[in-house]
């Protein structure tokens, strides 16, 4: 039983120790980001958007209700008039106030292709929106990873001046014991002690930048980033060949969108075909005769064939189809643009990496031939053929070959990975 829970606290002590992935923090920022709700929301846009268009198709119930007074009212003549009245029959004619209560269902046929352009242009609004998110989230790839490499550029320099310092306090030690037996002076540990008080001051501001980097991090990713050290990503192959950019996508829902539009105004000039039927209660009713004799209100129904045009949208229709045309011709120019831009980073990123290589070459030799110098210095040193000034600038060039060196370890990583999202791969 003690060993399960050993086990159990050990396993959460790793948990809480364990710091993300550089895969692990784009996947965590693409959840945290408030863009990712952008998604939802434009699929239900887009349903909504596509279901009123549908319903463009379903019989248009209009009901309306009129009162009306005029000036004059179509009347028997006046002979007819006395003739009736002689008979006895009395007709006062129509009434100069009117009533209706009408209800018209009118059920489109033929719209000239309106509501498929508006369809169309539905859908591209949606592809638009959601490759505008695609951009925004892409770009947050970018920044994540400035961010990590960041910290782990940061974390090699601290290791670097900690190992100074130590090598600073370890001759420290040496020269304090040398003072004491009066084969060195107080101002030879007085120089190497500066120097290691400087270098503490110098990690303290790393480390301070540190904290933070890691804190942007953090908000970034939704969750704290610990003070270990994060994993440094493995060597990348990157292909030139690679996918369509975000920006490009966007692009093209945009000349879609225009092109949707472009197709809406050439429909727009067309007629509409409908049928419809009206029924009426009111006064007059469709038999004056009846309505001349009495004001009782009546029933009524009428159907058929309705056509409308709207010519007057032909004035404009050349004009704004050139507007769309040139605006399309305006997207595919910065597409263009974007892609001859984008071709010259990943010339420009796939020389930077090959010179990185080379200097990583080296700054091994380079490394390996400063330690050497610095040991032979400590030696140096401690049989009294050297000050401690050229002890110090010895440690200080070793140091300085080591952080070159880790500084383009990580600098290539992250221009392999800057690379990797130029090609979107």
């Amino acid at each position: 039983m003690k060993r399960v829970l050993t086990f159990l606290l050990l396993c959460a002590a790793y948990t809480c120790l364990a710091q993300p992935t550089l895969d692990e923090c784009q996947e965590l920022a693409g959840k945290n980001y408030p863009t990712i709700r952008q998604y939802d929301l434009i699929a239900k846009s887009e349903s909504f958007s596509l279901a009123n268009v549908s319903r463009q198709w379903i019989p248009q119930v209009t009901l309306s209700a009129q009162a009306t007074w005029q000036s004059d009212v179509p009347s028997y003549p006046e002979q007819m008039v006395g003739m009736l009245e002689a008979q006895g029959v009395e007709m006062p004619g129509l009434q100069k106030d009117q009533y209706k209560i009408l209800l018209d269902v009118n059920q489109p046929i033929w719209d000239g292709g309106r509501a498929k352009a508006n369809k169309q242009i539905a859908k591209a609004d949606a592809v638009a929106n959601r490759s505008s998110a695609d951009v925004d989230m892409y770009a947050l790839k970018n920044t994540i990873d400035n961010l990590y490499f960041g910290i782990l550029l940061l974390d090699e320099r601290a290791e670097q001046v900690q190992t100074m310092i130590n090598l600073l306090d370890s001759n420290l030690c040496k020269v304090r014991s040398m003072v004491r037996n009066g084969v060195a002076m107080q101002s030879d540990a007085d120089e190497i002690e500066a120097e290691k008080i400087t270098m503490e001051q110098q990690l303290s501001q790393i480390r301070i930048s540190d904290q933070n980097s890691r804190k942007m991090l953090g908000l970034f990713v939704g969750q704290e980033i610990g003070e270990n050290a994060l994993q440094r990503p493995a060597d990348i192959d990157v292909s030139t060949d690679g996918n369509v950019r975000p920006e490009e996508m966007l692009l093209n829902a945009q000349i879609s969108k225009l092109s949707a539009q472009e197709q809406l105004v050439k429909s727009s000039g067309m007629p509409n075909v409908s049928l419809f039927a009206q029924c009426f209660y009111g006064y007059p009713g469709f038999d004056y005769f009846e309505s001349m004799m009495s004001t009782d209100w009546s029933l009524g129904a009428l159907v058929g064939v309705r056509a409308s045009w709207n010519i007057s949208s032909l004035y404009t229709r050349k004009n704004t189809v050139q507007n769309l045309k040139v605006a399309q011709e305006q997207l595919v120019v910065q597409k263009d643009v974007f892609t001859f831009n984008n071709s010259l980073q990943v010339e420009k990123q796939n020389s930077e990496i090959e010179q990185l290589r080379n200097a990583i070459a080296n700054d091994d030799k380079l490394v390996e031939l400063r330690t050497s110098i610095r040991r032979t210095a400590e030696s140096k040193l401690n049989n009294g053929v050297i000050n401690t000034t050229d002890l110090l600038r010895k440690i200080t060039d070793e140091t300085s070959a080591k952080m070159t060196r880790s500084s383009h370890e990580i600098e290539l990583l992250q221009k392999l990975y800057n690379l990797k999202h130029s090609t979107n791969q």
